[in-house]
């Protein structure tokens, strides 16, 4: 079942544990990404970056996304993700997204809060959620994302910009990267822990790709509830296409493959994430 993104958030915050967003932009992704929550018994976020409208019909694969998280027994979210213009959250709002992120980060503050305002004033009349960022983060290795220059998010900003965006989560920038880090992960949990204790919203972290475990229960301590997670997904699916031959195989039994690898790096992403020892 498809459910607004808030509500999903709201109840991570409440019982510490985050909620896994797969980067999703064909059948098999979202698929991968629903059977994994059904076997876990956790909610998933299927998420759909802006980045990918030339080449997914929007409109057509919210459909899809709704068919197959209807069948579901737990609740799935579908979120547009990283998303720079307000025809993209328009259309994605229009054909029945749960949630949007408005990506004003490229902005000095006070330019991507009146941008942000007045997207959080269209999502919230559609009655959808809405995640906006401040700061903004590096690109790694093996990410299809746009580069950012790394600033971090700054709490007392944080703060000022919630009060007047009212956006209903927020994406903190805290060293983490888009891919692979190249090098060790510099990534400031006390800097989380102090935005933490400022805000009263959900806490997003991006870049769950290559940080380490430790990291990544830490920051579910100090209010990390959605973790975005593309890069790894992608890596094993490529990796399984590069190191097996293939002869007279059918393409429905490849991309059945393909999914089963994804499954297992998605798996892995939600036990993680529940922090079921808590």
């Amino acid at each position: 079942m498809i459910v607004n993104t808030k509500e999903i958030l709201v109840e991570a915050r409440k019982k510490k544990y985050a909620v896994a967003a797969f980067n999703v932009f064909n059948l098999e992704t979202a698929q991968a990404a629903v059977a994994v929550a059904e076997k876990e018994k956790q909610p998933v976020i299927l998420a759909l970056g802006e980045r990918y409208f030339p080449t997914v019909d929007v409109e057509g694969f919210s459909a899809l996304a709704h068919a197959i998280a209807a069948k579901a027994k737990v609740p799935i979210a579908l979120h547009l993700d990283h998303a720079y213009e307000k025809q993209s959250i328009i259309r994605a709002i229009r054909c029945g997204f749960s949630s949007v992120m408005y990506d004003g980060s490229r902005f000095e503050l006070e330019e991507n809060i009146r941008h942000t305002k007045e997207i959080a004033e269209i999502a919230h009349m559609a009655g959808v959620s809405i995640e906006a960022e401040i700061g903004s983060l590096a690109r790694g290795s093996y990410s299809d994302e746009e580069e950012g220059d790394g600033t971090l998010t700054d709490p007392d900003e944080a703060v000022r910009f919630i009060e007047e965006t009212g956006v209903d989560f927020l994406a903190a920038a805290i060293g983490t990267v888009h891919g692979m880090y190249q090098g060790e992960p510099n990534i400031q949990i006390p800097l989380l822990k102090e935005i933490n204790e400022k805000v009263n919203i959900p806490l997003v972290l991006h870049g769950g790709s290559g940080t380490p475990n430790e990291i990544i229960t830490e920051s579910i301590q100090f209010g990390i509830c959605k973790i975005n997670v593309n890069t790894e997904v992608s890596m094993a699916a490529v990796n399984y296409l590069h190191h097996t031959e293939f002869k007279e195989q059918h393409l429905s039994s490849i991309t059945a493959d393909i999914q089963a690898e994804m499954e297992k790096v998605m798996t892995k992403f939600v036990r993680l994430f529940a922090n079921r020892s808590n």
